[in-house]
């Protein structure tokens, strides 16, 4: 009974094993519209900030939806502060302080930073927060908070 009861437990967790794989292989790397811009509307790059800010997205070619809404050629903004590392195409987008996740379909944000120099970029990600293949990204650019 002991050898039945282990031959069925590892039945039931290849299974499952097995009913995840579609899932995970197929969250990574969806196709982009080839001419997708993803650009900053505000701020522009040197801008001397003073105080909080609001910081507007902009998207050409493709639609801004909600994180988990699965439509084609669209996806959700994210806001990377002060990230030199590039993103893993195979993993999600991580949320911190540092990835900032608008999943709400937002365009826009109200974003408090100390006084300094900080690098911002954006990044389209896709209803589980992968990013797309090729990524959509916009430019890094760089402002002075005072």
């Amino acid at each position: 009974l002991k050898g039945k009861a282990m031959k069925f437990m590892q039945c039931i967790v290849l299974s499952a094993a097995l009913t995840c794989l579609p899932f995970s292989a197929s969250a990574q790397g969806k196709p982009a519209h080839k001419d997708a811009l993803l650009y900053f509307v505000w701020p522009q790059n040197g801008a001397v900030i003073k105080g909080g800010f609001w910081c507007r997205f902009g998207l050409r070619n493709m639609g801004v939806t909600h994180a988990g809404d699965h439509y084609p050629n669209s996806g959700h903004h994210h806001l990377l502060i002060n990230v030199n590392e590039p993103l893993n195409p195979n993993e999600p987008i991580p949320q911190d302080k540092s990835h900032l996740h608008f999943g709400a379909g937002q365009t826009e944000a109200r974003i408090e930073l100390p006084p300094g120099k900080h690098t911002l970029q954006l990044v389209l990600g896709d209803a589980d927060h992968f990013p797309f293949n090729p990524p959509v990204v916009s430019q890094k650019i760089t402002i002075t908070v005072r």
